[in-house]
């Protein structure tokens, strides 16, 4: 006997909270909520409903009957036993001399089967003062009619018409109309399925694209494309994917590059270290001037690897918030003038040429060594990327409670589809330069987390081929009262004095 419990483990379960199979049921259920109210509305108000329409029609067809009786006699006759039969009502016309009967309820002859009903309405009718009066009558069973008086004024002879009408739908009409909304009902419930199953696929459709999209990005494609066609949600939500992908790729590629970029720059020194090393033992270790030369490369390359893992921790830091901050009140011209002396070395032994155009003194409240790290980034990249111009110029704008510091070089610039990124982890710039620029690409990343610690605008305005202006703006605040300061400096001396004595 085979066995079937594999194939039954192995069949796909229906995922009840899924958009596709929540929308298919909620569609269908909605769909049975309206069939349960048409039948419970035709089983309580198809009696109400026939009773309000049925008087209706009887009043408007006692007023057509009045009419032909007054204007064609003769017809009368024919129209009345036409008009019982056709509505299933029994009619009877009193005049002067005669009694004029049309049953079209298929009822017993005018034998005294609605003799009571015409002779309470007649009473109603004659103490009335209106023209017609209506009454409605229930008998055995709840079968209901209406009995219905009126005269009929031709000349000067008052005659009474007296209609009676049930109001309650016979047998047939009543399957006829059940059997009806059944038909109606099922059209109701297949129709919102096939309604309902293809709106839940197009609703269900582009989510799982982008599942499967994303899915495939998960893997490390990053050349899939998220296509969220259908509703502004998804389309939406597709334009953020691709982006994110797109920063993704970037920083992917970034990382390869800075982890390549970095372990040639830690293979370089380290050769160094380990070349000069060992030619200090087997070489150099006797002669005092030999050995102090290697012994300085050795120390010159062993900078430049703490100066990799600094940027490494900064960057760190930086994204940990991890940031240890001393803020004070300083000058910024005088550390832009601290930064523009240790570079006048280079200026000089290199022939660039460095100019410092300061304003009036500018006190920023911040830490300073952060910002003197900051100016010396954009002025070693000035410096880098200036090329065969090999001229910096620093500027320092003061105005309306705000000073500016600008790093300007005429050097390579920056592609115009790169300025954005400039102030990305990892990022170097693709254009092409002659020397060999060392570096992590972590510089203006390490500038972008610390001016934003210090709520400072920044920015870069650049042209290819024509060089680049990196800048940040920072809010001035009053100088600082030195005499306060002196006093409390020489209060705190007076005070360490006094406890020295004690």
């Amino acid at each position: 006997m085979a066995d079937h419990t594999g194939d039954r483990a192995r069949q796909p379960k229906v995922d009840t909270s899924s958009i596709k199979t929540t929308t298919l049921m909620s569609f269908v259920i909605f769909a049975l909520f309206l069939v349960a109210v048409l039948w419970g509305l035709f089983n309580s108000f198809i009696n109400t409903y026939y009773a309000r329409a049925r008087t209706q029609e009887v009043i408007r067809t006692a007023n057509a009957l009045e009419t032909q009786f007054i204007q064609d006699r003769d017809s009368f006759d024919t129209y009345a036993v036409q008009t019982a039969g056709t509505n299933g009502i029994y009619i009877r016309i009193d005049v002067s001399d005669s009694r004029l009967i049309y049953d079209g309820t298929r009822t017993v002859k005018d034998t005294g089967a609605f003799a009571n009903d015409i002779a309470r309405i007649r009473s109603k009718l004659e103490s009335s003062p209106l023209e017609s009066v209506t009454e409605t009558r229930s008998s055995t069973g709840n079968n209901s009619r209406l009995v219905y008086a009126a005269y009929i004024r031709s000349g000067s002879d008052s005659d009474i018409m007296y209609i009676i009408a049930p109001l309650y739908p016979d047998e047939v009409t009543f399957r006829i109309l059940r059997s009806m909304l059944i038909y109606i009902s099922l059209i109701v419930v297949l129709v919102s399925f096939f309604l309902a199953y293809a709106l839940s696929r197009r609703l269900s459709a582009p989510i799982e694209n982008l599942t499967e999209s994303a899915k495939e990005l998960s893997q490390g494609n990053y050349n899939v494309k998220f296509d969220g066609a259908g509703f502004t949600e998804t389309k939406e939500l597709a334009r953020a994917l691709n982006k994110a992908s797109y920063e993704m790729e970037k920083t992917d590629f970034y990382q390869r590059e800075i982890l390549a970029n970095v372990s040639h720059d830690l293979k370089t020194p380290l050769t160094m270290i380990r070349s000069y090393a060992e030619k200090i033992i087997d070489i150099s270790g006797d002669n005092p001037e030999k050995r102090n030369s290697d012994l300085g490369v050795i120390i010159q390359e062993t900078e430049r690897l703490n100066r990799m893992v600094t940027d490494m921790l900064s960057v760190s830091n930086l994204q940990s918030n991890n940031v240890e901050m001393h803020m004070e009140t300083f000058d910024l011209v005088e550390a832009a003038e601290d930064v523009y002396e240790s570079f006048r070395v280079l200026a000089s032994s290199e022939d660039f040429e460095i100019q410092f155009h300061p304003c009036k003194s500018a006190w920023i409240v911040g830490d300073r060594s952060r910002i003197m790290q900051v100016m010396t980034n954009f002025v070693s990249n000035a410096v880098k990327y200036s090329g065969d111009n090999k001229f910096v110029d620093i500027r320092l704008n003061k105005g309306n409670r705000k000073v500016a510091f600008h790093c300007i070089d005429h050097g390579i610039g920056i592609p115009s589809d790169e300025i954005s990124h400039v102030w990305d982890k990892y990022y170097r710039t693709s254009a092409n330069h002659e020397r060999d620029i060392e570096g992590t690409g972590l510089g203006l990343s390490i500038v972008k987390g610390l001016l934003n610690l210090h709520n400072a605008r920044y920015g870069v305005e650049s042209e290819e081929g024509k060089g680049s202006d990196f800048w940040f703006e920072m809010e001035t605040v009053r100088k600082p009262n030195v005499k306060n300061d002196k006093s409390k400096a020489a209060s705190a001396d007076t005070e360490g004095s006094d406890g020295k004595e004690d």
